[in-house]
């Protein structure tokens, strides 16, 4: 194995000890399996973002899309 040195952020350390004691294993093995999970699920369908986007481009047919987003942000910052 390659030792390698990572930074976190003090609660996301502190999250990994509190999991590794609850599940009685090393926070550098929950670590690894976090590690596996994610290039897993990755390798498992590299193209699945532009697979989305081809799959549901011009589905939004109430004109500029940009433009109603901005008008719901206005109103969501209007009610705060």
């Amino acid at each position: 194995m390659i030792r390698t040195i990572i930074s976190l952020d003090p609660e996301d350390k502190a999250w990994l000890d509190r999991a590794a004691k609850a599940n009685r294993t090393r926070m550098t093995e929950l670590v690894r399996r976090a590690i596996r999970q994610y290039r897993e699920r990755s390798e498992a369908d590299p193209g699945q973002f532009a697979r989305v986007l081809r799959e549901t481009e011009g589905a939004w047919r109430h004109g500029d899309g940009l433009a109603y987003q901005r008008r719901l942000r206005r109103d969501w910052n209007r009610r705060k």
